[in-house]
């Protein structure tokens, strides 16, 4: 009777163990296969550029998302842990030193994490406006310094160095992009399960408190500048990784590494993933790498276009891709997730058609600003067409109005859909 009492009681532990690793398992899978579907170099190189912004992106949501530290000069922590692993490389490179590149990031990690204990102490004593204003003060010191310390940063022109001449790792010398896409994987594997058993340790559940309450967090016997502090801390040592996977990867760092334009693009993917979501920032990374790397091969006006998208997620998805996500769980716990397909499809077509014919008007505006004179025709999406041909215009424009006014007659068929799927089946009318 007692022994089978104590299975039944040790079934929901395995199930909850199972619902910690499953996600975890899933995505080591994932990340060991994906090159099969996308095996050129070029591809490699936007998958890795994607694993560096997403470690970059989570260790600043430790900041945002959980300590409420909004910080405008981030980018440094990533930006010197990257430097100094440049300068270690090379140091391995003359000096000859028993030192194998997988391990570098941990040199990276340490170099972020000393950055932000000095920084720490003085900034993380208390957090808002104060804390938003000194990072951006010491992210622009270390910027221009960057421009005036050749010795350590290289000036204008960086710092460069050769992987190839570390110490070979069980035989791989890490000269192909595969070699090096699988390094980064497990790195980024590493740093975002760390990051996550961050969040569930009592300092990162403080965090949390601190951010929502410091306050009551201080009356309840925690500090809140060192709760602040540790979470301070533990971000300057990811961003250290995530830089030196930068100096991996690329083998260069610049200024514009470390400078006030990347503070703030980091800022704009985790806002765009989702900072009230772990895995927000993984979305935001992935969806920004995407119009940095693809879209930018196609049209110049890719930043415009990200600008609008996370200024859309602002006013409508405040709490970003991963929070539109997370808000459909009251459907499917109501079993009514199905429901929202059709009314889902009636909205995205007009809307894509709106979308397409809007960013179409765009590239025709900036292609007859800016196009060489005598240079009328123009590409869009596969179409010729004439910029300065009235054709294109009316078609677009047309599109743009018929389409915006089917969205306005579909929406509150929408919301009604909505509103049903999300209430409860003993509350539904």
């Amino acid at each position: 009777m007692n022994s089978s009492n104590s299975e039944k009681a040790s079934l929901p532990q395995r199930n909850e163990f199972w619902k910690l690793v499953f996600p975890w398992v899933l995505t080591a899978l994932f990340l060991l296969f994906l090159p099969v579907i996308f095996a050129s170099n070029s591809a490699l190189t936007i998958m890795n550029q994607m694993a560096i912004t997403i470690i970059f992106a989570l260790a600043y949501n430790m900041l945002l998302g959980q300590g409420g530290m909004l910080s405008f000069g981030h980018a440094v922590y990533m930006g010197v842990g990257g430097f100094m692993c440049v300068h270690v490389m090379n140091y391995v490179e003359i000096n000859s030193a028993p030192l194998s590149l997988p391990f570098l990031p941990i040199f990276g990690g340490l170099f972020g994490l000393g950055l932000a204990t000095l920084v720490g102490t003085f900034s993380t004593r208390s957090a808002g406006t104060v804390f938003a204003m000194i990072s951006l003060g010491v992210g622009e010191l270390i910027a221009a310094c960057s421009l005036i310390i050749v010795a350590f940063f290289g000036g204008e022109e960086g710092v460069s160095a050769d992987r190839t001449y570390m110490r070979p790792f069980f035989e791989i010398e890490f000269f192909t992009q595969i070699e090096v896409y699988y390094l980064t994987s497990v790195w980024l594997l590493i740093s975002a399960l760390l990051m996550y058993l961050f969040s569930r340790t009592p300092i990162g559940r403080m965090a949390n408190a601190v951010r929502d309450n410091p306050e009551r967090a201080e009356f309840l016997g925690y500090s809140a500048r060192w709760v602040r502090y540790y979470s301070f801390c533990a971000s300057g040592f990811f961003c250290g990784i995530a830089g030196a996977l930068f100096a991996i990867n690329f083998e260069i760092l610049t200024e514009e590494n470390l400078n006030l334009a990347t503070s703030g693009s980091i800022l704009l993917v985790t806002f765009l993933g989702g900072v009230g979501v772990f895995f927000g920032p993984i979305i935001g990374a992935v969806l920004f790498t995407l119009l940095q790397t693809v879209l930018g091969l196609y049209t110049e006006l890719w930043q415009l276009y990200l600008g609008a998208l996370f200024l859309a997620t602002v006013m409508f998805f405040p709490q970003g891709f991963a929070g539109v996500l997370v808000s459909h769980a009251p459907a499917a716990r109501n079993g009514r997730l199905g429901s929202l397909f059709i009314p889902y499809v009636k909205m995205a077509a007009p809307s894509a058609v709106c979308l397409w014919s809007v960013a179409g008007l765009a590239e025709l505006l900036f292609h007859a600003r800016h196009a060489a004179l005598g240079e009328e025709e123009m590409v869009y999406f596969g179409i010729n067409m004439l910029s300065t041909s009235v054709i294109p215009w009316t078609v677009f424009g047309g599109l743009a109005v018929i389409s915006f006014g089917i969205c306005r007659t579909v929406a509150p068929s929408v919301l009604e859909a909505w509103d049903k799927a999300i209430t409860p089946k003993g509350m539904a009318q």
